[in-house]
């Protein structure tokens, strides 16, 4: 019998029967239990004192008694639905109308009262850090979620450089706290516990994106299983236990995703109703800008940052098109330089082409960057391509075939890994 292909869905979270208007689609989700196949994600963890003069200080959980035995104590909480925790705190007064209206079009956000509780939950979970009587960095998270850090047990954080990264989520779950909050679904407030694992670099605080739980739903007779954690999809044949998926297999929210031989458009969830949500695509694929694999690549018109000469991706049809976004602070970007630069020098022009697209970062630094290095390939200075392309980290490499299709998107490797990767791919 052929094996059932699993699409992996990785989402915030997610009745049992499939629902369709149009070309929307809304699906199911069963929760499961036991590990998901995801590789831990994490997010980086607001370290910064809370002041008592803060223009949201209204909204920060008040903490009841703090730890004994710690000193120079700094408090803050992460936020287990943002949206949520925005909403409640406008209704209970803890922010202003115009607080709430800009935070609304800060996240380009129009709230979704139907699907948001009325009542307040708790989905923000505290936590404080200081150091012990030996100079020790020691954290306490509120566990139980009482707002009362002296019933919580205080420890020292596992160090970054003290991780097995090629075991990384057995030393997630070897340290996890099992952590309690509240979460809105089927209408209902709903007690959540799950591990939470968090590491440190230097006063730098990382806390893990999935846990355990995970989802299944059903949809054209494949599977799709859904997990607790970012939008994030991912394609692998017959799950086993303990598979986990590659980086060059995942796929976010607004991504598209084939299923039998239609396009769908990752739409999310509704967090209330537990349902994802896939809108089909009407076109075939080889008319449809993304920027994943398999698609055309999006175009765009901008000028050279260095001779402001306009650049523009579709002159560049005919050519292989390597792209590289990078950012004048991002370590690994710089340390690709050379062989970027060894492969440009090894390549056709009328054959091959590099482009740099340098976002989040100052014109200053990109200047000094690129004349301390020698830079000759084209680059470009834009958020706004950044962001088309929804380019999440650096360093990022997209390549495209003469025709405009990407080829491949994070190639994977270094170094000389890399700069052989590409040429094979482009000869």
């Amino acid at each position: 019998m052929k094996p059932k292909k699993i699409a992996l869905i990785a989402l915030l979270s997610v009745n049992l029967l499939a629902y369709s208007q149009g070309n929307i689609v809304e699906l199911p989700l069963i929760e499961q239990n036991g590990n998901n196949p995801f590789s831990m994600g994490y997010l980086g963890m607001t370290t910064s004192a809370v002041k008592k003069n803060a223009p949201w200080i209204s909204a920060y959980p008040k903490i009841l008694r703090f730890p004994r035995g710690l000193f120079n104590i700094k408090y803050n909480y992460f936020d287990t639905n943002r949206f949520q925790s925005v909403y409640q705190d406008y209704l209970l007064g803890n922010i202003t109308k115009e607080q709430y209206e800009e935070i609304q079009n800060r996240w380009d956000w129009t709230p979704d009262t139907a699907n948001l509780s009325k009542i307040s939950m708790k989905t923000k979970i505290a936590y404080a850090y200081g150091r012990d009587w030996k100079g020790k960095l020691k954290m306490v998270i509120d566990t139980n979620n009482n707002l009362d850090l002296r019933d919580d047990k205080v420890f020292e954080p596992v160090t970054m450089n003290s991780i097995d990264w090629s075991n990384v989520d057995l030393v997630a779950y070897e340290n996890a706290v099992n952590v309690s909050f509240e979460t809105f679904a089927q209408n209902n407030i709903v007690n959540v516990n799950v591990p939470l694992f968090i590491y440190r670099s230097g006063e730098t605080f990382m806390s893990s994106l999935n846990f355990p739980q995970y989802f299944t739903t059903q949809f054209k007779g494949e599977q799709l299983v859904v997990c607790l954690s970012q939008t994030r999809v991912a394609f692998i044949n017959d799950l086993k236990v303990g598979d986990k998926t590659r980086r060059e297999d995942v796929y976010r929210k607004n991504d598209l995703i084939e299923i039998i031989g239609d396009v769908y458009k990752i739409l999310g969830v509704n967090t209330n109703m537990r349902t994802l949500i896939l809108e089909k695509i009407d076109l075939p694929k080889s008319s449809i800008f993304s920027s994943q694999a398999g698609y055309k690549a999006h175009l765009f018109n901008e000028n050279e940052f260095t001779t402001q000469e306009p650049v523009s991706l579709e002159s560049f049809r005919g050519k292989y098109v390597l792209i590289d976004f990078w950012a004048d602070w991002c370590a690994p970007c710089i340390a690709e330089f050379p062989h970027l630069k060894e492969l440009y020098s090894i390549t056709d022009r009328a054959k091959f082409e590099i482009i740099g697209i340098v976002g989040r970062s100052t014109p200053n630094g990109v200047k000094s960057l690129i004349e301390q290095h020698e830079l000759t390939w084209y680059q470009i200075f834009s958020d706004d391509i950044v962001n088309m392309y929804e380019i999440v980290g650096y360093p990022t490499t997209i390549l495209i075939d003469p025709d405009g299709i990407i080829i491949e998107k994070n190639l994977g490797g270094k170094g000389k890994e890399l700069v052989e990767k590409i040429l094979n791919l482009i000869e």
